[in-house]
C-alpha cells in the first residue's frame, strides 16, 4: 500500500509536469509582479483546500526560504467571526467574495483554491476579484470545472483524486513562494 501510494504521487508529479508547466511559470511571473507592485495577494479554499491558502499566506507574512521583508499575503479563510457572520446572514457562497469586496484593490491577486473548480464560494470570490481588478490564479483538478473560463490562469491538476490533487497544490504553492524568494536577494 505504501509503496502504491508514494508511486501515484510521482505519477502525479510526471502529470503535473507534462500538463502544467507553462502555466505555473506564468503564475511565477504574476505572483512576482504583484509584489514587485506592492500589491497584496489574497487565498481562498475550502476543507483541504483551505489549509493550503493558510499555508501560503503564512509563507508570504512569514518566510519561505530566504530571510526578506514580510509580504501582504491574506488567508480569506481564518477569520472565523467574519465567516460565521457573512454566512449566517447572505449564505455560505459568499463568506470570501464579501471579503474581497471589502479589501480587494486593482493590482491584486486572487488564488482560488477548489480541487474539483466548481466550489460556489470560490466562483463567486473569482467573479468579485475581476469586478475589483484583480488577478486571478486557480488551482483545480478534475478537469478544472468552472474556474477554467473564469481564472486568467488556471492550474488544473490532471487528476480524478482529491489527495493527488491537494499534493499538487502545495507543491505548486511552494513553487509559487520559490518565485517570490527569487525577488530578494
Amino acid at each position: 500500500m505504501v509503496l502504491q501510494e508514494l508511486n501515484d504521487h510521482l505519477t502525479a508529479i510526471q502529470d503535473l509536469i507534462a500538463n502544467t508547466s507553462s502555466q505555473i511559470e506564468q503564475s511565477c511571473q504574476v505572483i512576482q509582479d504583484v509584489i514587485k507592485n506592492n500589491n497584496k495577494i489574497y487565498l481562498a479554499g475550502n476543507g483541504g483546500s483551505a489549509a493550503d491558502a493558510q499555508h501560503i499566506a503564512a509563507e508570504m507574512t512569514g518566510r519561505f526560504v530566504k530571510e526578506r521583508r514580510p509580504l501582504p499575503g491574506m488567508a480569506l479563510t481564518t477569520d472565523t467571526s467574519a465567516l460565521t457572520a457573512i454566512a449566517n446572514d447572505y449564505g455560505y457562497e459568499f463568506v470570501f467574495s464579501r471579503q474581497l469586496e471589502a479589501f480587494a484593490q486593482h493590482g491584486d491577486l486572487f488564488i482560488g483554491i477548489s480541487t474539483s473548480g466548481n466550489s460556489i464560494s470560490i466562483l463567486n470570490a473569482l467573479e468579485t476579484a475581476k469586478i475589483a481588478g484583480c488577478r486571478t490564479i486557480g488551482l483545480t483538478g478534475r478537469g478544472g470545472g468552472r474556474m477554467n473560463t473564469m481564472c486568467d490562469i488556471n492550474i488544473v491538476v490532471p487528476s480524478e483524486v482529491t489527495a493527488r490533487v491537494q499534493e499538487m497544490h502545495i507543491l505548486i504553492g511552494h513553487i509559487l513562494c520559490k518565485a517570490v524568494d527569487d525577488l530578494f536577494a
